[in-house]
């Protein structure tokens, strides 16, 4: 029952409720939450997914079309082949750089969805475009930052590679490059890509700047950086067995199945349209939940590093407050108060640069 502040005492029965728990979260009960979300919000998470996905999957297919299309319907030389495997190479890493661009896209856009689901507050239809819209562009701007970190720190330790195949050097000295250059590319481009990943969900809720984010996100990850890896992974093991595998199949029979033997431009055009449809499926349904786990992430290092839950219930009348003008927005009434009294919570709290003292919670874990 909700007590005199506003909030319900019962914490079980809150968890129950709202879905996702508010307290410090295991990572399996963030994995649940993100789903739990999903489901308890479909139109508004998978509307904004497939909005993406499509925009992301199509742009994929034109290009694809255009630059392997003409080779696809020549004769299959050696020398063709090669070419082909190698556009094909490109664009499939293009295609994956879109979908993580996608993805933390969308983080950011279903954040104030379970932000509000966290918080137990009311959340009408579109909420998550008005949360978001005041900060649309610096969330494409933080979204950016971080995709082009990460993708820096992966090229500029294979500049020397590059760099030696471009003036014709010796092999081995390419080689040796290579076999350096490339590991210490990769594990920075996942250091910098972890470190960085809670500013896009920051950038929303806290209303902050681009470097602002940036710099929460690192403040956050502090001390935590294998914690957070360990759940982007499991959330990567889920995406590609339900994205790569369960949803896509029966795209790949029906491929198979209408164009398998067919030739000609109608044939490839037709074949890339039920490839293109197969993705935008796969991904609308499985960002939302890669989306999901960053924004439980970056909710959970609040919880746990800011005590974010225990200031929130010791300030409960305020709380109550806004979600009062929430119903009264939803009602028509003080639609500008909604989107800023909703943030201003999650700009309020304690500073503490340490975890949180006298937490009552033992279960969850650190």
């Amino acid at each position: 029952m909700p007590g005199p502040d506003g909030w319900d005492d019962d914490a079980g029965a809150t968890d129950v409720a709202r879905g996702v728990p508010f307290r410090p979260m295991s990572i399996s009960e963030m994995l649940d939450g993100a789903i739990a979300g999903i489901r308890r919000r479909p139109r508004a998470t998978l509307g904004l997914s497939v909005a993406v996905s499509t925009v992301i999957q199509v742009t994929s297919s034109v290009a694809a079309y255009f630059f392997i299309g003409d080779e696809a319907r020549d004769e299959v030389t050696p020398g063709v082949l090669m070419e082909s495997l190698g556009a094909q190479l490109t664009l499939s890493l293009l295609g994956l750089v879109l979908s993580a661009f996608g993805i933390l896209l969308l983080a950011g856009l279903v954040a104030p969805i379970l932000g509000r689901e966290l918080l137990g507050m009311p959340i009408a239809p579109g909420q998550a475009l008005r949360d978001a819209r005041p900060r649309l562009g610096r969330l494409v701007a933080t979204t950016s930052a971080v995709m082009g970190v990460s993708l820096g720190a992966l090229v500029l330790p294979l500049a020397p590679f590059l760099l030696l195949i471009a003036t014709g050097a010796r092999p081995a000295f390419a080689v040796l490059a290579g076999i350096f250059g490339f590991p210490v590319g990769v594990g920075l481009m996942v250091w910098l890509y972890i470190l960085f990943v809670q500013a896009v969900p920051a950038v929303v809720l806290e209303r902050r700047t681009v470097g602002g984010a940036l710099r929460r996100a690192t403040t956050l990850s502090r001390g935590r950086w294998l914690r957070t890896c360990g759940t982007l992974l499991l959330a990567l093991v889920v995406t590609v067995f339900m994205g790569f595998f369960a949803l896509r199949i029966p795209f790949l029979f029906a491929q198979l199945i209408f164009f398998g033997d067919s030739s000609g431009s109608g044939s490839t055009m037709g074949a890339l349209a039920v490839d293109t449809a197969g993705r935008i499926v796969s991904w609308s349904v499985v960002m939302p939940f890669d989306a999901g786990v960053i924004a439980l992430l970056y909710m959970d290092r609040r919880m746990r590093r800011e005590g974010f839950d225990l200031d929130l219930r010791t300030r409960g009348r305020s709380a109550a407050a806004v979600a009062a003008r929430e119903r009264g927005a939803a009602a028509g009434q003080g639609a500008g108060e909604q989107d800023e009294g909703f943030a201003g919570l999650w700009r309020t709290g304690p500073a503490q640069a340490g975890p949180a003292q006298g937490r009552p919670w033992t279960g969850a874990g650190t």
